[in-house]
């Protein structure tokens, strides 16, 4: 009766862990693609400010040659 117990206990903690283990990879999997949607998302839209910022420097540069060439 004792062993049984004994190995009733150890065959629930085992099955236990296995679950915790399951539940952890499925947490840690989710995490990690949650982030690297965030940091995609981050990137791309850094990207887009950074090449609007560019184009808009190139703007104000040309607006301002063409009036240097009108005032001559």
């Amino acid at each position: 009766m004792k062993l049984s117990l004994i190995a009733l206990a150890i065959f629930i903690g085992l099955t236990g862990c296995a679950d915790l283990k399951d539940a952890g990879r499925t947490l840690g999997q989710t995490t990690k693609d949650v982030t690297t949607q965030i940091g995609h998302a981050t990137r791309d839209t850094t990207k887009a400010i950074g090449h609007a910022s560019r184009d808009a420097v190139k703007s104000v540069k040309e607006d301002l040659s063409d009036q240097g060439e009108n005032n001559q």
